[in-house]
Protein backbone atom coordinates (compact mmCIF):
# COMPACT_ATOMS: atom_id res chain seq x y z
CA UNK A 1 0.00 0.00 0.00
CA UNK A 2 1.52 3.80 -0.71
CA UNK A 3 1.22 6.30 1.37
CA UNK A 4 -0.89 8.31 -0.21
CA UNK A 5 -3.46 5.07 -0.06
CA UNK A 6 -2.69 4.26 3.03
CA UNK A 7 -3.75 7.86 4.47
CA UNK A 8 -7.09 7.85 2.34
CA UNK A 9 -7.72 4.67 4.06
CA UNK A 10 -7.03 6.24 7.53
CA UNK A 11 -9.12 9.22 6.48
CA UNK A 12 -12.00 7.65 5.12
CA UNK A 13 -12.27 5.22 8.34
CA UNK A 14 -11.86 8.40 10.34
CA UNK A 15 -14.54 9.98 9.12
CA UNK A 16 -16.76 6.80 9.16
CA UNK A 17 -15.85 6.58 13.18
CA UNK A 18 -16.63 10.75 13.20
CA UNK A 19 -20.00 10.38 11.87
CA UNK A 20 -20.94 7.35 13.58
CA UNK A 21 -20.30 9.46 16.99
CA UNK A 22 -22.13 12.01 15.29
CA UNK A 23 -25.36 9.95 14.77
CA UNK A 24 -25.07 8.52 18.46
CA UNK A 25 -25.23 12.21 19.57
CA UNK A 26 -27.83 13.59 16.97
CA UNK A 27 -30.14 10.27 18.17
CA UNK A 28 -29.76 11.15 22.46
CA UNK A 29 -30.08 14.57 22.31
CA UNK A 30 -33.52 15.17 19.87
CA UNK A 31 -33.89 17.08 16.44
CA UNK A 32 -34.35 20.01 18.67
CA UNK A 33 -31.54 19.77 21.16
CA UNK A 34 -29.43 19.61 17.91
CA UNK A 35 -30.77 22.02 15.68
CA UNK A 36 -28.90 24.50 18.59
CA UNK A 37 -26.04 22.92 18.59
CA UNK A 38 -25.19 23.09 14.65
CA UNK A 39 -25.13 27.06 14.83
CA UNK A 40 -21.96 27.65 16.88
CA UNK A 41 -20.81 24.50 13.81
CA UNK A 42 -21.96 26.78 10.68
CA UNK A 43 -20.51 30.22 12.61
CA UNK A 44 -17.15 28.50 12.51
CA UNK A 45 -17.88 27.38 9.02
CA UNK A 46 -18.54 30.15 8.13
CA UNK A 47 -15.53 32.36 9.61
CA UNK A 48 -12.83 29.61 8.53
CA UNK A 49 -14.02 28.52 5.45
CA UNK A 50 -13.22 31.36 3.21
CA UNK A 51 -13.89 29.61 -0.42
CA UNK A 52 -16.97 28.10 1.15
CA UNK A 53 -18.19 31.53 2.17
CA UNK A 54 -17.17 33.57 -1.28
CA UNK A 55 -18.41 30.84 -3.08
CA UNK A 56 -21.94 31.35 -0.93
CA UNK A 57 -22.09 34.93 -1.73
CA UNK A 58 -21.65 34.63 -5.05
CA UNK A 59 -24.39 32.16 -5.58
CA UNK A 60 -26.54 33.97 -3.50
CA UNK A 61 -26.11 37.23 -4.85
CA UNK A 62 -27.03 35.74 -8.58
CA UNK A 63 -30.43 34.02 -6.88
CA UNK A 64 -31.98 36.37 -4.77
CA UNK A 65 -30.99 39.54 -7.27
CA UNK A 66 -28.97 41.59 -4.43
CA UNK A 67 -25.56 41.71 -2.39
CA UNK A 68 -25.57 38.89 0.03
CA UNK A 69 -24.69 39.41 3.91
CA UNK A 70 -23.76 37.36 6.55
CA UNK A 71 -26.90 36.58 7.80
CA UNK A 72 -27.59 34.83 4.17
CA UNK A 73 -24.05 32.88 4.44
CA UNK A 74 -24.79 31.84 7.68
CA UNK A 75 -28.51 31.07 6.67
CA UNK A 76 -27.30 29.00 3.66
CA UNK A 77 -24.68 26.59 5.76
CA UNK A 78 -27.65 25.98 8.33
CA UNK A 79 -30.07 24.88 5.87
CA UNK A 80 -27.27 22.40 4.71
CA UNK A 81 -26.48 21.52 8.04
CA UNK A 82 -30.33 20.68 8.95
CA UNK A 83 -30.86 18.52 6.11
CA UNK A 84 -27.39 16.35 6.77
CA UNK A 85 -29.39 16.34 10.24
CA UNK A 86 -32.28 15.17 8.83
CA UNK A 87 -30.79 12.41 6.84
CA UNK A 88 -30.13 10.52 10.32
CA UNK A 89 -34.00 10.75 11.00
CA UNK A 90 -35.02 9.70 6.92
CA UNK A 91 -32.52 6.50 7.19
CA UNK A 92 -33.63 5.43 10.44
CA UNK A 93 -37.38 4.95 9.20
CA UNK A 94 -38.33 8.08 11.21
CA UNK A 95 -40.25 10.48 8.68
CA UNK A 96 -43.06 10.75 10.80
CA UNK A 97 -41.16 13.23 12.80
CA UNK A 98 -42.07 15.61 9.52
CA UNK A 99 -44.33 16.88 7.60
CA UNK A 100 -43.72 16.11 3.85
CA UNK A 101 -45.87 17.23 0.45
CA UNK A 102 -45.17 15.66 -2.71
CA UNK A 103 -46.24 16.88 -6.09
CA UNK A 104 -45.63 14.87 -9.38
CA UNK A 105 -45.90 12.09 -7.53
CA UNK A 106 -48.11 10.92 -10.51
CA UNK A 107 -45.05 10.96 -12.66
CA UNK A 108 -43.37 7.76 -10.76
CA UNK A 109 -46.61 6.07 -10.65
CA UNK A 110 -47.48 5.92 -14.50
CA UNK A 111 -43.73 5.04 -15.35
CA UNK A 112 -44.45 1.97 -12.89
CA UNK A 113 -47.90 1.07 -14.61
CA UNK A 114 -46.23 0.61 -17.97
CA UNK A 115 -43.61 -1.17 -16.50
CA UNK A 116 -40.48 1.30 -17.95
CA UNK A 117 -37.64 1.86 -16.32
CA UNK A 118 -36.36 5.69 -15.85
CA UNK A 119 -33.54 7.34 -15.52
CA UNK A 120 -34.33 9.74 -11.99
CA UNK A 121 -31.96 13.46 -12.72
CA UNK A 122 -31.30 15.26 -9.20
CA UNK A 123 -28.68 17.82 -8.03
CA UNK A 124 -26.86 19.00 -4.53
CA UNK A 125 -30.07 21.18 -3.82
CA UNK A 126 -32.09 19.87 -1.57
CA UNK A 127 -32.39 16.54 0.18
CA UNK A 128 -31.86 13.63 -1.86
CA UNK A 129 -32.18 11.31 1.14
CA UNK A 130 -35.79 12.73 1.35
CA UNK A 131 -36.84 11.43 -1.57
CA UNK A 132 -36.28 8.00 -0.83
CA UNK A 133 -39.44 8.43 1.24
CA UNK A 134 -41.29 8.85 -2.03
CA UNK A 135 -40.03 5.44 -3.11
CA UNK A 136 -41.46 3.51 0.02
CA UNK A 137 -45.26 4.63 -1.09
CA UNK A 138 -44.28 2.64 -4.25
CA UNK A 139 -43.55 -0.82 -3.77
CA UNK A 140 -42.02 -2.19 -6.69
CA UNK A 141 -40.06 0.33 -7.29
CA UNK A 142 -36.26 -0.30 -7.00
CA UNK A 143 -33.98 2.56 -7.83
CA UNK A 144 -30.20 2.26 -8.10
CA UNK A 145 -27.42 4.44 -7.39
CA UNK A 146 -25.45 5.42 -10.30
CA UNK A 147 -21.78 7.28 -9.23
CA UNK A 148 -17.82 7.45 -9.12
CA UNK A 149 -16.57 4.58 -7.71
CA UNK A 150 -14.99 6.41 -4.88
CA UNK A 151 -17.81 8.78 -4.25
CA UNK A 152 -19.76 5.64 -3.77
CA UNK A 153 -17.59 4.07 -1.14
CA UNK A 154 -18.01 7.22 0.88
CA UNK A 155 -22.07 7.49 0.45
CA UNK A 156 -21.52 3.39 1.50
CA UNK A 157 -19.34 4.20 4.46
CA UNK A 158 -21.97 7.26 5.52
CA UNK A 159 -25.30 5.09 5.10
CA UNK A 160 -23.67 2.54 6.83
CA UNK A 161 -22.65 4.68 10.07
CA UNK A 162 -26.62 6.17 9.89
CA UNK A 163 -28.18 2.59 9.25
CA UNK A 164 -25.58 -0.34 9.11
CA UNK A 165 -28.97 -2.17 8.04
CA UNK A 166 -29.19 -0.31 4.34
CA UNK A 167 -27.80 -1.85 1.28
CA UNK A 168 -28.06 0.70 -1.73
CA UNK A 169 -27.60 -0.60 -5.14
CA UNK A 170 -24.52 1.36 -6.36
CA UNK A 171 -23.28 1.37 -9.84
CA UNK A 172 -19.94 2.80 -10.26
CA UNK A 173 -19.82 4.57 -13.09
CA UNK A 174 -16.27 4.57 -14.99
CA UNK A 175 -16.36 0.70 -14.58
CA UNK A 176 -16.64 -1.55 -17.20
CA UNK A 177 -19.44 -2.79 -16.71
CA UNK A 178 -21.41 0.28 -15.90
CA UNK A 179 -23.48 0.47 -19.06
CA UNK A 180 -24.34 -3.47 -19.30
CA UNK A 181 -25.14 -2.62 -15.37
CA UNK A 182 -27.81 0.57 -16.17
CA UNK A 183 -29.22 -1.22 -19.18
CA UNK A 184 -30.26 -4.52 -17.45
CA UNK A 185 -31.32 -2.53 -14.61
CA UNK A 186 -34.08 0.07 -16.78
CA UNK A 187 -34.93 -2.92 -19.27
CA UNK A 188 -36.15 -4.52 -15.76
CA UNK A 189 -38.45 -1.90 -15.43
CA UNK A 190 -35.82 -0.24 -12.69
CA UNK A 191 -35.05 3.63 -11.87
CA UNK A 192 -31.59 4.65 -12.01
CA UNK A 193 -31.06 7.81 -10.06
CA UNK A 194 -27.80 10.37 -10.61
CA UNK A 195 -26.82 13.82 -9.56
CA UNK A 196 -26.54 15.61 -12.64
CA UNK A 197 -25.10 19.39 -11.64
CA UNK A 198 -21.73 18.73 -10.95
CA UNK A 199 -18.72 18.39 -13.71
CA UNK A 200 -15.80 16.19 -13.35
CA UNK A 201 -12.25 16.10 -14.59
CA UNK A 202 -11.88 14.70 -18.35
CA UNK A 203 -16.17 14.67 -18.28
CA UNK A 204 -17.69 15.92 -21.33
CA UNK A 205 -19.50 19.31 -20.63
CA UNK A 206 -21.26 22.24 -22.12
CA UNK A 207 -21.98 25.67 -20.76
CA UNK A 208 -25.69 26.38 -20.67
CA UNK A 209 -27.85 29.66 -19.20
CA UNK A 210 -27.96 29.57 -15.28
CA UNK A 211 -28.88 32.13 -12.88
CA UNK A 212 -28.07 35.15 -15.34
CA UNK A 213 -24.61 33.68 -16.64
CA UNK A 214 -23.08 30.46 -18.61
CA UNK A 215 -22.26 27.66 -16.32
CA UNK A 216 -20.74 23.87 -17.11
CA UNK A 217 -23.40 21.34 -17.00
CA UNK A 218 -22.63 17.37 -17.25
CA UNK A 219 -23.48 15.75 -20.65
CA UNK A 220 -23.04 12.16 -19.51
CA UNK A 221 -26.89 11.91 -18.23
CA UNK A 222 -28.30 13.26 -21.21
CA UNK A 223 -25.78 10.76 -23.33
CA UNK A 224 -26.76 8.42 -21.58
CA UNK A 225 -30.43 8.89 -21.69
CA UNK A 226 -30.52 9.17 -25.95
CA UNK A 227 -27.90 6.03 -25.64
CA UNK A 228 -30.39 3.78 -23.53
CA UNK A 229 -33.47 5.48 -24.18
CA UNK A 230 -35.75 5.93 -21.10
CA UNK A 231 -37.89 8.08 -19.94
CA UNK A 232 -36.07 11.29 -17.60
CA UNK A 233 -37.45 12.58 -14.61
CA UNK A 234 -36.04 15.37 -12.64
CA UNK A 235 -36.46 14.96 -9.03
CA UNK A 236 -35.70 17.55 -6.44
CA UNK A 237 -36.73 17.53 -2.07
CA UNK A 238 -36.61 21.01 -1.31
CA UNK A 239 -35.97 21.78 3.17
CA UNK A 240 -38.51 24.13 3.73
CA UNK A 241 -37.95 25.28 7.15
CA UNK A 242 -39.10 23.67 10.28
CA UNK A 243 -39.90 19.95 10.02
CA UNK A 244 -41.65 20.39 6.59
CA UNK A 245 -40.06 19.59 3.11
CA UNK A 246 -41.84 19.22 -0.41
CA UNK A 247 -40.78 16.67 -2.82
CA UNK A 248 -41.13 17.28 -6.60
CA UNK A 249 -41.22 15.37 -9.90
CA UNK A 250 -41.60 16.31 -13.28
CA UNK A 251 -40.54 14.88 -16.40
CA UNK A 252 -37.82 16.23 -18.68
CA UNK A 253 -37.90 13.65 -21.62
CA UNK A 254 -40.03 11.15 -22.77
CA UNK A 255 -38.98 8.00 -24.18
CA UNK A 256 -36.47 7.56 -26.94
CA UNK A 257 -34.73 10.49 -26.56
CA UNK A 258 -32.41 10.75 -29.65
CA UNK A 259 -28.32 11.91 -29.83
CA UNK A 260 -29.76 15.14 -31.35
CA UNK A 261 -31.46 16.34 -28.29
CA UNK A 262 -28.73 15.96 -25.85
CA UNK A 263 -28.30 19.48 -25.94
CA UNK A 264 -31.85 20.35 -25.28
CA UNK A 265 -32.49 17.67 -22.08
CA UNK A 266 -29.01 19.80 -20.69
CA UNK A 267 -30.77 23.02 -21.11
CA UNK A 268 -34.36 21.83 -19.79
CA UNK A 269 -32.26 20.83 -17.03
CA UNK A 270 -30.26 23.76 -16.36
CA UNK A 271 -33.46 25.92 -16.51
CA UNK A 272 -35.88 23.82 -14.22
CA UNK A 273 -32.95 23.35 -11.52
CA UNK A 274 -32.83 27.70 -11.89
CA UNK A 275 -36.40 27.22 -11.24
CA UNK A 276 -36.22 25.17 -7.91
CA UNK A 277 -33.05 27.65 -7.03
CA UNK A 278 -35.53 29.97 -7.01
CA UNK A 279 -38.03 28.92 -5.00
CA UNK A 280 -35.82 27.28 -2.51
CA UNK A 281 -32.40 29.60 -2.32
CA UNK A 282 -31.06 28.66 0.68
CA UNK A 283 -31.54 24.89 -0.52
CA UNK A 284 -28.14 25.22 -3.00
CA UNK A 285 -25.32 22.87 -1.81
CA UNK A 286 -22.71 23.50 -4.39
CA UNK A 287 -19.87 25.22 -2.00
CA UNK A 288 -17.49 26.22 -5.22
CA UNK A 289 -17.43 28.85 -7.68
CA UNK A 290 -19.92 27.02 -10.14
CA UNK A 291 -19.41 29.42 -12.76
CA UNK A 292 -15.59 29.52 -13.10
Amino acid sequence: MTRAAGWTERREIGSAVTLRVAVWLVRRLGRRLSLVALWPVCLGFALFSPSARAASRRYLARVLGRPAGRRDVLRHFMVFATTVLDRVYFLNDEARRFDIAIHGEAVVTEILARGQGCLLLGAHHGSFEVLRLAGRSQPDLRVSLAMYEATGRRIGAALNAINPHLTPHLIGLGTPGAMIEMRDCLEQGGFVGMLADRTLPRDPAMRVGFLGAPAAFPTGPARLAALLGPPVVLMVGLYRGGNRYEIFFERLAEPGLRPADVTGLVERYAARLEHYCRMAPYNWFNFFDFWA
